[in-house]
Parts: structure tokens; sequence; C-alpha cells
């Protein structure tokens, strides 16, 4: 359960109405609790926070800054759609999660919903003196703080726009979230863990498959061993952790003659419309070299760009080079193959950092001497059984000096 929490939680920081919606809400309370405190305050109540208008002045005042922020919702809302827009053209239409991501941009969104509807659940309250007479002073009061604090973020989100439209940050962006999920998914040193190389077992005709087409998102390997464990059997999951799953394909297959809950194992593995990072740091390097091969595509001609990408594949390499990558094959205590899990393995990342990059790059000072420079310093780190995969891809670069 903790994994598909952790999945869920990643597939709502993606999305732009959970922050603004929970800042109307407490907008929503914060209105309520002035205005009944205004409604216990007696009439000759004072202090710089206390408005001293009447009921047409109120109303003016809260109806303005309603109409504000509902603008300035709109102003935002088109700026951020602009830059999507942008950032999928120029660089890579994965890297738009980044943006969508960004709780920065949410953040402002929330203050601007909620002083939009602050203002309208107090101005609902002021009454006139044909209705009785009521200002809700310090809650017109506070509409003013509310309408400074989203005038602040306004011109912060400009700012905070303005950079993260650089290509630099995205790049760096991607690449933190990569080595988080290279921390989280591979934490033990490389020579911690032996491999498992066990005799699988035939498999069944039990097949779990999905009734439309989907991605692997996640796979909590504990519950599925649990499971294995108990009914005797071998669980083999077919596609690798943000491997896409046509329509009726294999997504589990059950080896051995146990009897294994169906709903049970459907728990332990998460699937979505799209990939995430938390078990695929694969991921994170897809976008990196999507930004590489769009900025070296002949429309584009930017080098430069694809040698910032180098630089973090070359940082996120290297730390992945010390790291014991499972195989596919998970036992239990007693040693007894029980789970199998396509995984990818170190020469599977090598590839996917370098192939499309030098094929595109094949004319390109900065992308081969960038490349040529990250697999000689690999090639120095690398723990034996993993230099011969960065020498394969050595061997396919120039071997003459090339001058940056």
């Amino acid at each position: 359960m903790l994994v598909r929490l952790r999945v869920a939680l990643d597939r709502l920081r993606g999305r732009l109405w959970p922050i603004p919606a929970i800042a109307a809400v407490a907008a929503a309370i914060l209105a309520w609790a002035l205005v009944a405190i205004d409604q216990s305050l007696a009439d000759d109540a004072d202090g710089f926070f206390i408005f001293g208008g009447g009921p047409e002045s109120a109303r003016a005042i809260l109806s303005t800054i309603a109409a504000a922020m509902l603008t300035f919702t709109g102003l935002v809302f088109s700026i951020t759609m602009l830059v999507l827009q942008l950032a999928s053209s120029q660089l890579s239409p994965r890297v738009t999660r980044t943006f969508l991501r960004d709780r920065a941009n949410q953040v402002v969104l929330g203050i601007f919903v909620a002083t939009f509807v602050y203002a309208l659940l107090v101005l609902r309250e002021v009454r006139s003196v044909d209705e009785g007479a009521f200002v809700p002073a310090i809650a017109v009061w506070w509409a003013f703080v509310l309408l400074i604090a989203s005038v602040g973020a306004f011109i912060y989100y400009i700012d905070h726009m303005a950079q993260a439209m650089r290509v630099e940050t995205v790049i760096d962006q991607v690449a933190t979230e990569t080595r988080d999920a290279i921390e989280r998914c591979f934490p033990d040193s490389a020579g911690s863990l032996a491999p498992v190389d066990l005799p699988i077992p035939d498999a069944t005709d039990i097949v779990l498959a999905p009734d439309r087409p989907t991605t692997l998102q996640a796979v909590d390997s504990a519950r599925l061993e649990a499971i294995a464990t108990d009914t005797m059997t071998v669980l083999e999951v077919v596609p690798v952790v943000g491997g896409f799953i046509p329509s009726h394909a294999p997504l589990l297959r059950i080896r051995g003659s146990g009897s294994v809950d169906h709903d049970a194992v459907r728990a332990a593995i998460t699937i979505g419309s799209e990939r995430s990072m938390e078990q695929d740091p694969a991921f994170g390097l897809r976008q990196l070299v999507d930004i590489a091969v769009r900025a070296l595509s002949p429309g584009t001609n930017d080098p430069t760009t694809a040698a910032q990408v180098i630089d973090q594949l070359h940082d996120l390499l290297r730390r992945l080079a010390g790291r014991h990558i499972p195989g596919s094959q998970r036992t239990d205590a007693a040693g007894g193959l029980r789970v199998i899990v396509a995984s990818r393995t170190w020469e599977d990342y090598v590839a996917l950092a370098c192939d499309e990059i030098r094929s595109y790059g094949a004319d390109s000072i900065q992308v081969s001497a960038g490349l040529r420079r990250m697999l000689d310093d690999l090639d120095g780190i690398v723990p034996d059984g993993r230099r011969a995969a960065v020498r394969r891809q050595r061997a396919q670069l120039p071997d003459e000096p090339i001058g940056t």
C-alpha cells in the first residue's frame, strides 16, 4: 500500500487543482471565522486593523478585489499554458510534467483563488442600513492583506516563470528529480548484494492482463514476495517498470500450482496512463535525452544544450555506477525464488544515455567531446563487471582529440 500511496501522491503533485482547492477551503474558513469575530465585537471597537467605511464602501472594495483576483487568475493560467506549449515544442513533451509539478505555480494560483473566494464570502455578509447595517470591519481589512499578498505573489510568479523557462533550469530540475529516484531505488553499493540466477518454473495458464493500454508505474516487490511465499508460487511481472502494456497483454504470470488471490496481486501493482519517476529513474534519463535530441535536430541546431544534458547524464551515471542494480529475480528468506520483475541493467542505462545522443550529434564537436569525457571518466570508476558496457560505447566515438 505504501508504494501505491507514493505513486498516487506523485501523480497528485502533477495536478494544478489540489493546492488551489485547499486554499479555497482555508479562505472560506477564514472568512467565516473573521465575520463571526466581527459580529461578536462591540460597535465601538477600534484599532489599526478595523475598516472604518460604511456598507457601500465595503461592498465596492470587496467587489473590486474579487474582480481583480479573477483577472489575475486568468492571466496566470494563460501564462502557464503558454509556457507549457513552449516547453513542449522547444524541449520535449515529457518535460511539461516539470512545470505542472512546480509547487510555486500551484501556490500562486492558490493565493489568487483564496483571495477571490474570501472576498466573495465576506461580501455576502455586508448589510446596508435597510438590511441592518453590518460591516465586517476586521474581515474587510484582511481582504486588503490578501490583496497585497496576491500582488506580491504575482510579481514573484512573473520572475519565477521567466527563470523556469530557461533550458538550464529545466535540465537541472529533471536531473535533480532523477538523482532522488536513484537514491530511492538503488540505495545499496554495487558489491553489497550478489546477483540471483535461479531456475524458473513453468508458467501456469493464469495470466493477469489489463483491458486497456496502460503503463506499469510501480511494483510492490515485498508484497508480491509475501503473497508468493504464502501460496508457494513464483510471481512474474512481465513488463519493466515504465514499460507500455497493450490491451490484454500479459502483466503478471503465476508460476506454480498454488492458488493466488488476484485482487491481492493487483493491489501490489500500480498502472497508469503515463510513466512515474517513483521506481523509474530511466524516465528521468529519457527526458534528458529527449531534450538533447530535440536540441540537435536540424530545426533547432543547439549543440550547447545537448552538451549541458551530457554533463547531467555524466553525474547521474557516475552516481549509478557504484550502486547495486537489482536483477529480475527476488528470493525469500530461505533463498527460494519468489518474484521475477523485469528490470533494466547497467548496460541499459548507459545505452539510454549515449546511443541516441551519439547518433544525432555525430557531427557535433561539443557532443563528441562531452560523450568521450563522460565515458573516459566512467571507465575509471565503474566496477570491473560494468566496464565492458562503457568501453563498447567509447569504441563508437572518435579517438582523436576534439577541441571544444
